[in-house]
């Protein structure tokens, strides 16, 4: 009679285990800490930089460490997203073309990595501020990059940079919230008097 059971019991076990298994198994796609993100509130530069914009209060702005050779280059800190994006000014002296064809060299050395570069048109014809947004897509070391112009007087161009491996999944949230700011700064900047 023990050897009965037992060979039930072995029979039961051995049923239940063929029909547990199934060729079901999906793996689970990777997951990423929720990032809380700030409400929006801007400051103006108070500074006596040749240009005016408006950035995020929860954002630093500081002097590149170029300073000295490139007085009106700042970069807008973002601590709470280890992210920076770098400006640099020029001022416009009969090299419109040149700065233009060198900052389209700088957005587009990133094609090796890229998957897509976007083009956003930008113009304040009232403030004679025109521009270019290029968002670029993919695990790129600058996912936007933008420049701005009056086309006669000033040249500013900003890089925004995650100071972390690229990777487009994880900072999608952040990137996309950032590139708000950067709309904001392109649609607040003012030129002034040289």
């Amino acid at each position: 009679m023990r050897f009965q059971q037992i060979k039930k019991l072995t029979f039961l076990l051995t049923t239940l285990l063929l029909l547990s298994c199934s060729n079901n198994y999906a793996p689970k796609p990777r997951g990423y800490f929720r990032i809380s993100l700030p409400e929006k509130s801007y400051l103006e530069t108070d500074t006596a930089l040749p240009y005016s914009f408006e950035f995020p209060q929860y954002a630093r702005l500081r002097p590149d460490n170029q300073g000295v050779r490139e007085p009106y280059w700042v970069n807008i800190d973002f601590p709470r997203f280890n992210a920076k994006i770098h400006i640099s000014y020029k001022p416009v002296k009969n090299n419109l073309y040149q700065l233009l064809e060198d900052n389209r060299e700088l957005a587009f050395k990133h094609t090796v990595k890229a998957d897509a570069i976007k083009e956003q048109l930008f113009e304040a014809p009232e403030k004679k501020v025109y521009g270019i947004l290029y968002e670029i897509e993919g695990n790129t070391a600058s996912p936007a990059q933008f420049f701005l112009t009056d086309s006669t007087n000033h040249f500013l161009r900003g890089s925004l940079y995650f100071n972390t491996i690229p990777n487009k999944d994880s900072i999608a949230p952040v990137l996309d919230f950032v590139k708000k700011d950067i709309i904001h700064l392109m649609e607040t900047l003012t030129w002034k008097s040289l």
